[in-house]
């Protein structure tokens, strides 16, 4: 009877120190990439409930929109010239990471929440844990480490890594929104979001939601066939390559 009280009384303090639960949905959770496709915009909206427990004093929020795409391992290679001839004189293996990675918040993170509690929610791309192989360990390392630094540059370049500390919008003091930004070359598969709600540099709550992105015609056929059936991929692109050849040297052929 003591344990089922103070279980309750855990209950009961959890359920009153969420005195507030986040709302929220996106544009499209399904986005089709055909042959065509360059590029497109999804928007997360929402909103920030209170009940009868949220403090009086509490009227100004932060919010962090962290996305992730699907999860795959990538390697980065460093080059040195020798004798005229760039070559990979090193790598580092990167080990299940997000293929896609965005982070938003409404105001810059350093001003949100506190050191400690940024690299414990992850809050910024410094302070995603992107794990590695290293000497035969698996660990993650700081910030400046070339190969990780040479990573998320490398990604951000392509659009497929970003952070913007200025993206998220309140459009009134509970309702805000942000856009999602996905590139040509977004990978295919289901992407997760996480919404963290702040408030005086605490986390108050937070919720989450997902999309996917799915490829169709005949994209996706040549996607399924190369993952399904290798061997019947192979003989379809030399197929294609022939007869590619082939008509080729009918155009140009001359009378």
């Amino acid at each position: 009877m003591r344990t089922l009280l103070a279980l309750l009384v855990v209950l009961l303090l959890g359920s009153a120190a969420r005195a507030e639960r986040l709302i929220v949905s996106v544009s499209n959770h399904r986005v089709t990439v055909t042959p065509n496709y360059s590029g497109e915009e999804l928007v997360l909206f929402g909103s920030v409930e209170k009940d009868a427990t949220t403090p009086a004093d509490r009227t100004a929020y932060d919010l962090v929109v962290t996305v992730m795409g699907p999860r795959a391992d990538m390697v980065t290679r460093r080059k040195e010239r020798t004798f005229g001839i760039w070559i990979n004189t090193d790598y580092r293996q990167f080990l299940q990471v997000p293929s896609y990675l965005a982070l938003f918040a409404n105001r810059p993170f350093d001003a949100i929440t506190s050191p400690e509690i940024a690299r414990r929610q992850q809050i910024g791309l410094n302070n995603v844990r992107l794990t590695q192989r290293v000497s035969g360990d698996f660990a993650d390392v700081v910030p400046n480490d070339p190969f990780r630094s040479a990573f998320v540059r490398l990604r951000t370049e392509r659009g497929l890594y970003r952070e913007d500390p200025s993206a998220v919008t309140f459009l009134t003091p509970t309702l805000f929104r942000t856009g999602i930004p996905l590139p040509a070359e977004v990978p295919i598969g289901t992407y997760e979001v996480e919404i963290k709600l702040f408030a005086n540099g605490a986390l108050v709550t937070k919720t989450e939601t997902a999309f996917e992105i799915v490829k169709v015609g005949f994209e996706q056929f040549v996607a399924t066939t190369a993952r399904q059936n290798g061997f019947v991929y192979g003989l379809a692109t030399v197929a294609m390559a022939l007869m590619t050849g082939w008509m080729a040297s009918i155009v140009f052929r001359k009378d």
